[in-house]
């Protein structure tokens, strides 16, 4: 029998979901390697004490860019019109870059291994971090206009409408409320 749909079709995988498993597994064994290397020069304990320190060194980092974040909500909040205090102004654009990159680097501090170490003490640096912001931003804008007006709602809209398989399920909803008496039932649903 047949329905008239043609038979689902496997999607080629991305190869973002094909090569990024596999840069995290060769960065992993990267990372162990090298700390095993640094384990035989310098000794277990240092390792253990550099990694420890990384930790620590992290969440300082963490913890300072959340604090800066939300005082600069709260500043952007308190300068909105009709809040008692508004004032015309609006606070230097430098103090609100990077705060995401700034917990990135904490993150990247935080995680075990000397090149995550190394790749969020380079964030850490003023003008990479502003240099990072500056690219994500414009990169950013690039791709919200080259996706047009409405393709993120009109995406979920037809994710949450169509099933997998196309099909679509007809059906009607029945409410059987005893304070309302059904004088006339209504005929059901042919397709």
């Amino acid at each position: 029998m047949t329905t008239g749909t043609p038979p689902p079709t496997a999607r080629k995988r991305s190869r973002a979901r094909t090569f990024v498993p596999l840069a995290i597994a060769a960065w992993a064994v990267l990372e162990i390697w090298l700390l095993t290397v640094v384990a035989d020069v310098a000794g277990g304990l240092t390792v253990l004490l550099l990694l420890a320190a990384g930790v620590v060194l992290g969440a300082v980092v963490m913890k300072r860019a959340g604090r800066r974040a939300f005082r600069n909500l709260t500043e952007t909040l308190q300068q909105m019109p009709g809040q008692p205090g508004a004032g015309g102004s609006s606070p230097a654009p430098s103090s609100t870059r990077g705060n995401g990159f700034l917990m990135l680097a904490g993150l990247l501090i935080m995680i075990p291994g000397m090149i995550s170490d190394v790749a969020g003490l380079l964030f850490l640096v003023p003008p990479v971090r502003s240099a990072l912001s500056r690219y994500a931003e414009r990169s950013l804008e690039r791709r919200m206009r080259a996706a047009g007006p409405g393709s993120l709602s009109d995406a979920f809209q037809q994710a949450r409408m169509h099933r997998p398989d196309g099909k679509v399920v007809q059906g009607e909803v029945i409410r059987e409320d005893p304070s309302h008496p059904d004088d006339d039932p209504r005929p059901p649903l042919t397709p």
